[in-house]
């Protein structure tokens, strides 16, 4: 191996220090939040519980568990983010596919105002007002009141994400497509059975953007979704935090009321912390591909 002079020495010591505490101060919101679910009521509010839990208690788990609304939001966040990625990922590949083309009629134009929404933004007041015509169509037209949907078509789309699907396309070999022709290749086949399969980095990385923002989505959620039924996760969470604050909940409990969010905030992220380890590996890879142009 090669031998590490004293400047290397110490430069790698002090990046693994920094990047330790970094790691540690990221882990910490994590772990209190769940020493905070299963410290007990006491504990909680005499400012006990720091880093590990005090009188260890899982009345607030047992609490939602045993909680309808709370079931019937998780399914909700599953159905949004589920449809909302699949729905956004295909939008996204096509017009990334479309917009690596040379051949595309008024590419450079259409590329210059894909680049456009990221730098000037029309605000929340003409996004409200899209929004609320798209919801007026899903009515009139297609006889759909279930707000969700509106949450998973109307907001199907991100200019940064297709960028880099655009990228990452246009790093596949032309000689690769050419050859594919040659053969007989069709468009959809070219997409299909070349790009896609080559992009895979990008494509992984991309799907797990639009995943973590959808189960991640509150704002738009809260304001356009009306029934408290079709409610998402996050906005049910923040339902039950003003309630806290309104005092609208009972006090008498074995734990905190603000241990019943933690509890909530922990079953929350369960599924993005077992699907992350799958995709991570394609993280770093598919931003780099996606995100450089040679």
């Amino acid at each position: 191996m090669k031998r590490l002079d004293a400047s290397e020495v110490i430069f790698r010591a002090f990046a693994y220090t920094l990047l330790t505490i970094f790691a540690l101060f990221c882990l910490y919101p994590f772990v209190y939040a769940i020493s905070a679910a299963i410290s007990g009521r006491v504990a909680y509010y005499s400012g006990d519980v720091v880093l590990f839990p005090v009188d260890v208690q899982f009345d607030a788990f047992r609490e939602i568990v045993l909680t309808k609304r709370f079931w019937i939001s998780y399914a909700n966040t599953l159905h949004v983010t589920f449809y909302g990625t699949i729905w956004a990922l295909g939008t996204s590949v096509l017009g990334a596919y479309a917009l690596s083309k040379k051949r595309l009629v008024f590419r450079r134009g259409f590329n210059f105002f894909l680049v456009f929404t990221l730098w000037f933004n029309a605000g929340l007041v003409p996004q409200f007002l899209n929004y609320r015509a798209t919801q007026n169509i899903f009515e009139s037209f297609f006889n759909i009141t279930d707000d969700k949907w509106l949450v998973v078509f109307a907001m199907g789309m991100a200019a940064f994400n297709v960028i880099l699907l655009r990228n990452a396309f246009e790093a596949v070999p032309y000689e690769i497509e050419e050859a594919a022709v040659v053969d007989g290749a069709t468009e959809f086949q070219l997409l299909t059975r070349v790009y896609i399969p080559m992009s895979k980095a990008a494509i992984a990385t991309v799907g797990l953007f639009f995943g973590i923002s959808r189960w991640n989505g509150y704002f738009w959620a809260r304001t356009m979704i009306r029934n408290r039924n079709e409610w998402p996760l996050q906005v049910y969470i923040r339902d039950t935090l003003e309630a806290i604050m309104q005092r609208e909940i009972p006090v008498d409990t074995t734990y905190a009321q603000n241990s019943l969010i933690y509890a909530m905030i922990v079953c929350a992220i369960i599924p993005i912390i077992i699907i992350y380890p799958y995709i991570q590996k394609y993280f770093a890879k598919g931003v780099n591909v996606g995100g450089v142009k040679e």
